[in-house]
């Protein structure tokens, strides 16, 4: 699909990413499915490369995602997609013109960063992250409480933005999918299976799956790699 407002001679944009990170792939599926072109830059979090001197001068905030569109730099996922959006002919689903179908996609990821993202966030750090960089476990106490806040959010999806629902904003497939299920998936690091008595998340998140294969899978790759090494028993 055609850029709106660039020539075809327009160099394609750069996306820095790793897929380790949720908004990495929620983004990099939704520009795969419509087509949108880019030069991916790879930025390698478990190597610290988004704290290098090199990054820094891409962006002050040392976090990916980041788009570079012939020098107009840009982070924050959510300000990426809507300025792909309005920049790229793209399905009218994954970000309606429709005022009241928009507000929908935009009703979720506004709470997103409270609920889901903030909750499986905190939950993934204490469980993969924090043990990966310091080698120390976590409390018990601390697992107990993340855990539980985490379930709550999960609760929250399959209860309330699932209910009566195919999809999290109504009845087709949106952007707002793509950042709700990378978040979910980012659980199989800790071995947590938030699919458990969740029978509508479990049958959406198969459906935004079947939605967007065979980039959803491309883009879950490398924590499939790292989630089944996890898993398998030590010789």
């Amino acid at each position: 699909m055609a850029s709106r407002l660039f020539s075809s001679a327009a160099k394609p944009l750069k996306l820095y990413l790793d897929t380790l990170s949720q908004p990495c792939r929620a983004l990099e599926i939704f520009m795969k499915i419509n087509k949108i072109p880019y030069e991916p830059v790879t930025i390698n979090l478990g190597k610290l490369e988004h704290h290098s001197e090199e990054f820094a001068k891409v962006t002050p905030f040392h976090k990916v995602p980041v788009i570079d569109d012939n020098g107009f730099r840009l982070t924050e996922s959510i300000a990426i997609f809507r300025y792909l959006c309005r920049h790229h002919e793209v399905e009218d689903k994954w970000y309606p013109k429709d005022s009241r179908k928009q507000a929908a996609v935009d009703e979720y990821l506004e709470w997103q960063h409270i609920g889901l993202r903030l909750h499986c966030g905190l939950y993934v750090w204490t469980m993969f992250f924090t043990p990966n960089i310091t080698g120390e476990l976590p409390s018990p106490a601390l697992v107990e409480e993340r855990e539980e806040k985490m379930e709550n959010a999960l609760d929250e999806l399959n209860d309330i933005w699932l209910k009566n629902k195919r999809y999290v904003a109504g009845d087709e497939i949106s952007f707002a999918d793509l950042v709700a299920a990378t978040e979910v998936e980012e659980l199989k690091l800790t071995g947590y299976d938030p699919k458990t008595d969740r029978p509508a998340l479990t049958d959406w998140i198969e459906r935004v799956k079947n939605d967007t294969n065979p980039f959803y899978d491309i883009s879950h790759t490398k924590i499939n790699k790292i989630a089944a090494k996890r898993a398998t028993p030590k010789a």
